[in-house]
Order: C-alpha cells, then sequence, then structure tokens
C-alpha cells in the first residue's frame, strides 16, 4: 500500500507496517514542546488528577516566551508555575530567561527537532517543525497533560494535499510571500485536516529558515500539518544543529501515493505579498495596496523573526531611517547575540529601530508593541484577526521582512524590490 510521508511517520509511531487517512491511531510521541501560557492549565490537570509525573524528562523542551520576560503579575505566575514543575521533574531540556526565546525557533535551532518523528506543543504553530520531514502539530493544553503523562496521544491520520512550487522566487520575492499567495489561493479552511506536503524546484533553493516559514502558517488554511522532505539542505543543518541522537530516519511519500488534491503555483510570478485585515487568507500583491499609511513595523514573530530574516532587514534600512515606529524582535538568544556580533543592531539603532528581547510579544497582542485604536501595523507575524495585535479597532497587515522593512522607511505599504 503506497503512503505519504505523513502516513508513513504516524504508522511507525503507532507501530503498524501502514495507515491510511481518516484510521485512528495511537501514536507514541518523541518530543512534547511546553511553554508559559499553555503548559501551566495541563500541569493543574495532572496535578489534580494525581498524576503529576512526566512519561520522559529528556523527550520534554521547555520554555517561556509569550509573555517573556514577564510582563505583569499574571505571566509572573505562570513562569513561576512553569518552573516550579519543570525543576520538580528536572526536565532535561529547560530554557530558563536568559536562554528562553521563541519556541519555534528555539527547538530546532537547539537540536531538539529531527526526521521521522512525532512532535507535539501546546502551540498551534508547532506545525513548523514539519519542514524537518517531521510530523509536527499543535494540541490544547489537555492533549498536553495526556502527552506529558503518557508519552501518547491518538489521531486521526490526516489525508494529504500536495503543493507543488514551480518556478524560481523573484527579486525581493520570499518564502513568505509564497505562503500567503498559497493560504489567499486555497482560504483559511483549504486544507481543513489535511497534511500540506510542499514538493518542487521553487525548495530547493529555499534555506530551512525560509522553510520554516512556510511550514509554519499552515495552520492558517486550517491544516493539521505541514511537512516538507528531506534533501540536503535538511542534512546540512542538522549536522550544524543536531548535539546528541544524531540518527533519524528518514521517509518519502511513495510516488504513487493518495493525495486529495493537487495545487500548482509559478513561484517566478508571484510578487511581494500583503494579507489585509482581518486574515492570512486576504493576501493581494503588494502593487493592490502600497501606499496605505501605517503607524508600527513589527519584525519578528516565530515566522520571520530568525537571522536570515534580520539580515534583510538590514539590508534595507542601512544608511536609511525608518518614518514609523519599529521594533525588531530576535527570536532567540543565540539570534540576539548573532546580530548584534556581526552589526545588524547597528544598523537597526541608527535607523531609529526599538530592539527587544527575545519574546512572542506584540504577535498575540501581548506586549512590547500593542496596538491603539485606529492603528495599522505591517507585521511579519502569522495572523491578522481582529484584536490580534492590540484594539480590536487595529488593523494588522502581514508581510515579509523585507516588505515590512521598506514599508518602514516610508511610513506606508511598500514594494520592497525598490530597495533590493
Amino acid at each position: 500500500m503506497a503512503m505519504t510521508i505523513t502516513e508513513k511517520i504516524l504508522a511507525r509511531a503507532a507501530g503498524k507496517e501502514k495507515v491510511s487517512a481518516g484510521e485512528l491511531v495511537n501514536a507514541n510521541i518523541d518530543i512534547v514542546m511546553c511553554v508559559d501560557v499553555t503548559t501551566p492549565p495541563a500541569i493543574s490537570m495532572l496535578v489534580e488528577k494525581g498524576m503529576d509525573r512526566v512519561f520522559d524528562r529528556e523527550k520534554i523542551v521547555v520554555t517561556p516566551d509569550h509573555f517573556q520576560p514577564a510582563k505583569d503579575i499574571k505571566s509572573a505566575e505562570l513562569h513561576k508555575r512553569l518552573d516550579k514543575w519543570a525543576k520538580r521533574h528536572n526536565i532535561k531540556h529547560y530554557y530558563k530567561l536568559g536562554r528562553a526565546g521563541v519556541c519555534h525557533a528555539l527547538l530546532p535551532e537547539q537540536g531538539h527537532i529531527r526526521p521521522g518523528e512525532v512532535i507535539v506543543g501546546a502551540d498551534s504553530h508547532t506545525c513548523t517543525y514539519g519542514a524537518f520531514a517531521a510530523f509536527s502539530t499543535g494540541v490544547g493544553s489537555t492533549d498536553t497533560a495526556a502527552a506529558l503523562a503518557t508519552g501518547l496521544l491518538w489521531f486521526k491520520v490526516p489525508a494529504s494535499i500536495k503543493i507543488v512550487l514551480n518556478g524560481s522566487l523573484g527579486p525581493g520575492v520570499y518564502s513568505k510571500d509564497v505562503i500567503l499567495a498559497v493560504i489567499a489561493k486555497i482560504g483559511v479552511d483549504g486544507a481543513l485536516y489535511r497534511a500540506m506536503e510542499f514538493v518542487g524546484p521553487a525548495l530547493a533553493e529555499m534555506s530551512m529558515e525560509a522553510r520554516m516559514t512556510i511550514t509554519n502558517m499552515v495552520i492558517e488554511a486550517g491544516a493539521k500539518n505541514g511537512i516538507i522532505g528531506f534533501d540536503d539542505v535538511t542534512k546540512q543543518y542538522l549536522d550544524e544543529h543536531l548535539k546528541d541522537k544524531t540518527d533519524y530516519t528518514v521517509y518519502e511519500s511513495d510516488k504513487d501515493a493518495e493525495y486529495v488534491s493537487v495545487e500548482e503555483f509559478d513561484c517566478s510570478k508571484i510578487k511581494p505579498m500583503v494579507a489585509l485585515p482581518s486574515l492570512p487568507s486576504n493576501g493581494v500583491p503588494i502593487g493592490e495596496c502600497a501606499g496605505k499609511a501605517m503607524d508600527q513595523a513589527y519584525i519578528g514573530s516565530c515566522t520571520n523573526g530568525r537571522i536570515e530574516d534580520l539580515r534583510i532587514v538590514a539590508k534595507i534600512l542601512k544608511g536609511r531611517q525608518v518614518a514609523i515606529r519599529t521594533i525588531v524582535v530576535p527570536t532567540t538568544p543565540t539570534i540576539w547575540k548573532q546580530a548584534a556580533d556581526v552589526g545588524l543592531f547597528d544598523i537597526f539603532y541608527d535607523a531609529g529601530c526599538v530592539i527587544a528581547a527575545p519574546t512572542c510579544g506584540a504577535c498575540l497582542g501581548g506586549f512590547m508593541g500593542v496596538l491603539a485604536e485606529g492603528e495599522k501595523c505591517v507585521s511579519t507575524t502569522n495572523r491578522n484577526f481582529v484584536g490580534r495585535m492590540g484594539h480590536p479597532k487595529s488593523e494588522v497587515y502581514l508581510a515579509s521582512p523585507a516588505t515590512a522593512a521598506a514599508s518602514a522607511v516610508e511610513g506606508k505599504l511598500t514594494d520592497p524590490r525598490k530597495y533590493l
């Protein structure tokens, strides 16, 4: 029986020779990712049920990120509960304040993601790790509690959609533009409980950072997971980042595997994209919205706050001044230090930007850039729902780091190709 890469991974985790779309399986979990907002409720559930235990202290990765450093008393209490629990169970991979970072950038960077594994996390954008040919998906606090205590979760095997990325990206066009174009075409429910499998020649030109941007946003199309096959780019990244357990199993989709649909995109025709308020599927080419005045540019998040993104931004901002409030948020301490060491912070400082500590921050309307009534923000984040980054009457426009940087310089939505 032919299987997709997603089906093969779930079959392995369930101890089965084969599985098919729609089948219910009980799968062994390889990594559980825990953050400060959703994990404390899971901890409380386990304590209340007399199940205060973990299945494997080495297969759990913990980092505060949504509200770190703590922004108020409530977030400080969440951090305290997370800290006490991690210490009580002697969690091996616990990234405390000072080493904490945005989870979906931190885990791959620190070598916790391997191909062929099943990874769950108490955050919807856990689908990011599918860039490494792994099955990864976000779960709620209740499922997180079950995974922490037992190392098992049941899944309905998702049917797969094949997304073929043909051609090459043009100047000023990045993987963020590609995924915004994909979501604009299929809609926010176009991949509901599907696996979005990305293939095609355009992927070969993308770094792992660029690929993570794509899989990060599949949840915005309703997908259960996103996945990209293993290649030399994947191997090189893993060779540089895996610190232990360097062995892993690579799965590939069979040539005659079944897909519910196939969507093809000519990436050479994709222009810089902007998702207008208030859905990620409201993507349009920059030419259809250029000139719209902005109040803030936000550059960061688990979607686009990695060193590659910061380099793109610095290239545009070098020697220029921003015209609006511009906040730059490196996603991990390692990225923060690297950006400082290579002089990117000098460029951001000279341009008039605010440089923040690693945090999810304003992406979810937390802090470090929350919007007031009527304010408009061009953001490299992944969601632009009503009230997502602040006041319900504020507006969020999703874009690539290049588009956000160019717009910051001019104070209005601007085609980045003007500066590249």
